[in-house]
C-alpha cells in the first residue's frame, strides 16, 4: 500500500513537471519573440514565476515519494495546500467579478457594441482607468489590432463583417454618432449630428495611432475580452484545483502510510 501510493504521488507530479516545463517555455518564447508586446514582456514574467513554483512543488513531491522524506513531504504538503487555497480564492473571485456579456446586438451588422457601465467596478478600475488604460492602449497599438480596417469596402460590406469587440470598439466610432463610412478608418460627421450626446463622438478621430483608442467604447470592448479570457481562465483553474485537490488527498495518504511504515521498522 506504501509503495502504490507513493508510486501515485510521483505520477501526478510528472505531470505537474510537464506542465510546470511548458509554462516556463511559454514565457520564455515571449522573451525571445523579437515582436512582443508591452503586455506580452509583462505576462512572461509572471509565466516564469508560476512555472518556476510548479517546478519547485512538484520536484518536492517526486523527490520525497520516492525517497519516502518526510520532511521534503511536509513541506511539499504545505506548498500545494496553500496553492490550493490560492487557486480556490482566485477562481471564485474570477466568476464574482466578471457578469454576463452585455453587448448590444445591432441590427443588420456583424458585431455587437459595449458599454463601460455593464462591467463591474473592480475590472474598470485595474484595467480601464487612469496609468492602466495607457499601458493596454499602448499594447493595443503595437498590436495592431485595427489592422483590418485598413481594407476599403464599401459601407454595406464593412458592416456585416464580425470584428471582436476590441476593434468594434477601438477601430471605429460608435454607430449613435451617426458618422458617414469612406474606407477602414476614416469616417466623417453626419450633418444632422449624432443620435445621443455621446462624448466618444468627439474623440474619435481618422488618425491611424488615434481612431477611438481613447473612447469609452473601447475600454469596453478590451474589458468584454478580459471577461471572456478571465471567464475561460477560471474554467480551467477549476479544472487544476480538483486535479490539486486530488493529488493532495493522494499525498496526504502517502505520508500518513510512510509514517505507518516507519514506525512498523522500529518496532
Amino acid at each position: 500500500m506504501v509503495r502504490v501510493s507513493n508510486t501515485v504521488v510521483a505520477l501526478l507530479n510528472v505531470i505537474f513537471l510537464l506542465v510546470s516545463l511548458a509554462v516556463i517555455a511559454g514565457g520564455v518564447y515571449i522573451h525571445l519573440h523579437a515582436s512582443a508586446t508591452t503586455c506580452q514582456k509583462s505576462l512572461r514574467n509572471s509565466l516564469v514565476i508560476l512555472g518556476v513554483f510548479l517546478l519547485l512543488v512538484s520536484f518536492l513531491g517526486l523527490v520525497g515519494s520516492c525517497c519516502r522524506n518526510n520532511c521534503l513531504f511536509w513541506l511539499y504538503l504545505i506548498l500545494l495546500f496553500f496553492m490550493f487555497v490560492g487557486l480556490l480564492v482566485f477562481t471564485t473571485f474570477a466568476f464574482f467579478v466578471t457578469n454576463e456579456d452585455a453587448g448590444k446586438a445591432l441590427s443588420g451588422r456583424g458585431f455587437k457594441e459595449h458599454r463601460l457601465g455593464d462591467y463591474s467596478h473592480w475590472l474598470q478600475n485595474h484595467f480601464v482607468k487612469g496609468k492602466n488604460w495607457d499601458v493596454l492602449r499602448s499594447c493595443l497599438i503595437e498590436a495592431k489590432v485595427c489592422k483590418a480596417f485598413t481594407d476599403d469596402n464599401n459601407q454595406n460590406d464593412f458592416l456585416k463583417k464580425k470584428f471582436s469587440p476590441m476593434e468594434a470598439g477601438c477601430c471605429k466610432p460608435p454607430a449613435e454618432c451617426r458618422f458617414q463610412y469612406r474606407n477602414g478608418t476614416k469616417w466623417t460627421a453626419a450633418k444632422s449630428g449624432p443620435e445621443v450626446d455621446d462624448s466618444d463622438c468627439k474623440t474619435w478621430s481618422n488618425d491611424p495611432k488615434q481612431l477611438c483608442y481613447n473612447c469609452n467604447s473601447c475600454k469596453a470592448g478590451v474589458l468584454s475580452s478580459i471577461r471572456k479570457q478571465w471567464r475561460i481562465l477560471a474554467i480551467f483553474l477549476v479544472c487544476v484545483n480538483l486535479f490539486t485537490l486530488i493529488v493532495l488527498s493522494t499525498a496526504c495518504c502517502a505520508k500518513r502510510n510512510n509514517s505507518l511504515d516507519k514506525k512498523c521498522n522500529w518496532s
